[in-house]
């Protein structure tokens, strides 16, 4: 078994390597490549160095499957030559989430949607990813109309840019290569990507049409997605309208018997999910669960996820694991 980790030096690919780790993923020869910078550069995996390449190397070896958290431009340039060497690509960027022919995977909702055919997985954005988890079974049960959903987004959904410039606020500095255009210590930013013409941003698209891809619906999503002074872990308030009548108690019986959902509500003891409850976790945390009396059959509920873990690379290497799984390697 092979297994490329591709911008393995980034945050999200170290947490990729931390996870292959803790979960034991059996490998047999790991590749680690990354940008021209990094290669030559040395990295620890289970006690044993091993070297960065470069990507061009890594799809040389032809590795069996390849993790991908590289950026969108890398993996539009270099995941269709893997796949063209039988390697399966499971890319963390936003390049392939939009193509009709790649799935977009949360593997606990729509792993059957790979075929040995899809050479190249997409792996969700890591807000959808939370939101989807609470939302598929709650769906399967009632059925969805619409959804409302506020997100509260960490920095280090920015990369190390973000963490960065956080850290250089609170030290009473400034970044040299800040993440947002405005200060983000003691202060809430309401925009996430880039600005669209009808003036959503790209992060707020990405919930819009990333939960219908996964979940195949048609549910009519509002999204408004905000950075927040917070190192890790992204929560967010999220307002669902019932097809029909529903019964609240079911709903929390369903969560908590949902494979990957933790449900922390109980408000007479002050338990409701926060970024520092999930941290490092790979649960996607449910709580602040009630009635909307505003509207027929609506229903609020708050949810938080590491949005490095389970927000991304775990998600990634359990595809990996269906992977192994369904085509027998």
């Amino acid at each position: 078994m092979k297994i490329a980790v591709i911008g393995a030096t980034g945050l999200v690919g170290q947490k990729m390597l931390q996870v292959l780790k803790e979960r034991n993923f059996p490998i047999e020869e790991l590749i680690v490549a990354a940008s021209e910078r990094s290669i030559g550069k040395r990295i620890l995996f289970k006690g044993v160095e091993h070297t960065m390449v470069s990507v061009e190397k890594a799809i040389e070896k032809t590795p069996d499957i390849a993790i991908f958290s590289a950026g969108a431009e890398a993996s539009l340039r270099y995941a269709p030559l893997f796949a063209e060497k039988g390697t399966y690509v499971v890319d963390n960027s936003s390049a392939w989430r939009k193509k009709p022919d790649i799935p977009l995977v949360v593997p606990e909702i729509n792993a059957d949607d790979i075929t040995a055919d899809t050479h190249i997985i997409a792996n969700p954005n890591c807000s959808t990813i939370g939101l989807v988890m609470a939302l598929a079974p709650m769906h399967r049960r009632y059925g969805i109309k619409r959804i409302v959903v506020s997100t509260y987004q960490s920095v280090s959904g920015s990369g190390i840019k973000g963490l960065n410039q956080l850290h250089c606020e609170q030290q009473g500095g400034k970044s040299d290569n800040p993440a947002y255009p405005h200060q983000i210590h003691e202060n809430i930013i309401p925009h996430g990507g880039s600005f669209l013409d009808d003036g959503n941003t790209t992060e707020e698209e990405k919930l819009i049409f990333e939960t219908n891809k996964i979940l195949h619906s048609d549910i009519a999503v509002s999204a408004t997605v905000a950075r927040v002074p917070v190192y890790g872990g992204h929560s967010e308030s999220v307002n669902v309208e019932f097809s029909q009548q529903y019964d609240i108690e079911e709903i929390r019986h369903i969560l908590e018997n949902t494979p990957g959902v933790i449900v922390a509500d109980n408000p007479s003891e002050n338990l409701y999910p926060t970024p520092l409850m999930a941290y490092d976790r790979d649960e996607v945390f449910v709580g602040r669960m009630r009635r909307d009396n505003s509207i027929e059959n609506g229903f609020n509920f708050w949810v938080v996820t590491d949005n490095i873990r389970k927000g991304a690379a775990t998600n990634a290497v359990e595809i990996a694991e269906y992977l192994i799984k369904k085509f027998d390697f």
